[in-house]
């Protein structure tokens, strides 16, 4: 199935086009959206030529070529284009995506909004340097999605909708029928005033699952088998909690306990086979986005004096690997 007949309602840019890129985009294509991918050269020319395929748990849908638009060069992107950029880079990435985008701003059209679809937290203050809060908004994705191939995108597991919403407390109403093709598409979006909240019930689970699965190279489900490691996960957890409390921050859940009984009966089982961004990063040679991640509960504990054990040895730990190269294995 190629995708459907594109609509002249929306038109959206994909900043990224790695496997939350694809996975995304696949969505707004099979809804009917105008949608462009900026990406690096490898993967637009193989765009470009075959198209893109998603199969996984939400069915099988491929994209020819002419269904969309590539490009390569932020430069080229047209003037006052896109109603929404939806940045799916790694949070690595962050501070190079915000400076190409402003200088080529103006693609964006004047009531236009840039969407992070990335993880763990620091990425819309990166942006608000040079963007205003009206501009900027967050996406929480509980998705397992892994690219195998340039051209070929995968959802393996699926915990919950796609949120989005603003740290800054403005409306949501602009976003709503960017959200409703993504539902239209396949994975289930919804808007929402907490995605504060959201962002730190994710970095909770990333924190206790991303690193720890990536040095054990295990699926997550395979962690929480073990008394061992769910000790050390639930440590993770309460450090993590206790940071973000003495930063300001909030979640859905008042105590770390309550989070750890949701933690193991709902998300892990829900994300029990997929495997560690970490770790998919390391065995591609890739630059983790373990700074955006621990590194962020790492830096807030020093500001607060808050001591964290157990996320700095697994944070030294990635680090390691990362620089020595221990897991490394071929590039895509």
């Amino acid at each position: 199935m190629f995708g459907e007949k594109q609509t002249e309602f929306i038109s959206v840019l994909i900043y990224g086009a790695g496997a939350v890129g694809l996975g995304v985009g696949s969505c707004l294509l099979k809804a009917g959206v105008r949608t462009s991918f900026l990406a690096r050269r490898p993967t637009i020319a193989a765009l470009n030529n075959t198209g893109f395929k998603r199969i996984g748990i939400f069915g099988s849908v491929s994209f020819a070529p002419d269904t969309f638009t590539a490009y390569d060069k932020p430069a080229d992107l047209p003037a006052e284009a896109f109603d929404y950029v939806l940045v799916c880079t790694k949070s690595s990435d962050s501070q190079t995506v915000c400076d190409q985008l402003f200088s080529n701003q103006s693609t964006l059209r004047p009531d236009g909004k840039i969407i992070l679809f990335q993880n763990g937290w620091g990425n819309a203050e990166i942006f608000l340097a040079k963007f205003s809060q009206e501009q900027i908004y967050n996406a929480r994705v509980i998705t397992g999605f892994i690219r195998s191939s340039l051209t070929q995108v995968e959802i393996t597991v699926h915990a919950d909708a796609i949120h989005i919403g603003s740290l800054f407390g403005r409306p949501t109403e602009p976003l709503a029928e960017l959200c409703d093709n993504i539902s239209a598409g396949g994975i289930p979006c919804k808007l929402t005033a907490d995605i504060e909240k959201d962002l730190w019930a994710k970095m909770l689970y990333n924190c206790a699952l991303n690193p720890l699965g990536a040095v054990l190279e295990v699926p997550y489900g395979e962690l929480a088998r073990h008394e061992t490691t769910k000790t050390f996960m639930n440590h993770l957890i309460e450090e993590a909690f206790v940071v973000m409390q003495a930063a300001g921050f909030s979640t859905h859940w008042n105590t770390a306990k309550q989070f750890i009984r949701v933690f193991y009966k709902t998300l892990v089982p829900a994300t029990a086979d997929h495997r560690s961004s970490t770790l998919q990063d390391l065995k591609a040679g890739k630059k983790t986005e373990i700074e955006a991640l621990t590194g962020q509960v790492l830096h807030l504990a020093e500001k607060y004096n808050i001591p964290t054990p157990y996320n700095t040895i697994l944070y030294q730990l990635i680090q390691m690997i990362q620089s020595k190269g221990i897991c490394r294995g071929p590039r895509d």
